[in-house]
Parts: structure tokens; sequence; C-alpha cells
């Protein structure tokens, strides 16, 4: 991993490195295939943050399955506003389908209080939810996260589909706010 870096004028060391990531989502496809055997489950990614996490995630796993992508939305700056909001919407039917949220981050889980009870609406046979982030020290909702990455302190992170501003998605390594 590189030394720190700059991003939107805020300065951010190495975290999580990308080889570490990897052979963590590796070991989740494979617990989710074991899981999901037979079942064909639908991933259902939360854009824009879980983008590259859903693609290996995905491409770790040795079973049928399906992808569709929704934007929730809660973020402004370096905290959330507070307000959950879909962006984008489901098209796919949920009713009898085994589904499982990707997430890329778990901070107070209240983006996930609010689409949960929603997405329960559409009669799916189960719901799961796999996060390569978890920030336990945040959590004000409580929430079911199935499959989780890593548990990290509550400071903010960039890198590998997270991002500060826009910027900062496209590293391979997760940085973490340099306070």
């Amino acid at each position: 991993m590189s030394t720190t870096i700059n991003v939107n004028g805020l300065a951010f060391r190495p975290y999580i490195s990308a080889a570490d990531i990897r052979a963590c989502v590796e070991k989740m496809g494979l617990r989710i295939s074991r899981d999901y055997e037979g079942k064909r489950p639908l991933f259902l990614a939360v854009l824009n943050g879980a983008f590259i996490f859903a693609a290996d995630l995905i491409r770790a796993c040795t079973i049928d399955c399906e992808i569709a992508f929704i934007r929730l939305a809660s973020y402004d700056g370096l905290s959330s506003s507070g307000r959950v909001k879909t962006v984008i919407g489901l098209q796919e039917k949920l009713e009898g389908r085994h589904v499982i949220i990707i997430e890329d981050i778990v901070d107070s889980g209240k983006t996930l209080a609010e689409f949960l009870p929603q997405l329960q609406e559409k009669g799916p046979a189960s719901v799961a939810v796999a996060a390569l982030l978890l920030k336990p020290e945040a959590l004000e909702f409580e929430v079911p996260v199935h499959y989780k990455g890593f548990e990290i302190p509550s400071s903010f992170v960039i890198g590998y589909g997270l991002d500060y501003g826009g910027l900062g998605r496209q590293l391979p390594d997760i940085y973490q706010l340099d306070e």
C-alpha cells in the first residue's frame, strides 16, 4: 500500500490492503455459495459505493445467481444526512426470491433499517445482508448483517468503491481519514 494520500483536501492513511480485501471477499463468496446452494439468489447491490465489492463478490460465488442495483442515499459529505431516499428503484420481482443485499458499509444502520421493511413488503423468501465494512460503534439501528467483511472503528474511509465528494472510489485499497 502506498503512503498517505490527499483527496478533496483531506489526508487519508492506508488502512486495509487490496490483498486483504480480496481474501475476505473470496471467503465471503464461498460461504454464500455454501449457504445458497441450489437457491439462485438475487444479489441487490446498493449503488454507488458497493459496485466494486458487488462485482468481486458475485465473481467469488460458485453458484448461479443474479444481480440488480438500487441506489439509496443518506450521506452528505463526511456524515449521514439522517434522511434515506431511494434514487433508483428496483424493477425485479422479489416474491419468493432469496435476496442478498450488498452494502459497502454499514455505519449507523439507518439506511438498511428504513429499506429492509420496504423490501420485506415485496414478499421475498429470505433477505440477507452482505457488507464489506461494519462500524459497530456507530450503529444506532439494529440491522442484521449476515455476511461481514471487516469491523472498523467510527472513522471515515475511502477506496474500493467508497468515496469522499465523489473521489477515491477507484483506489484498490481502503484508506482511513488521518485525524
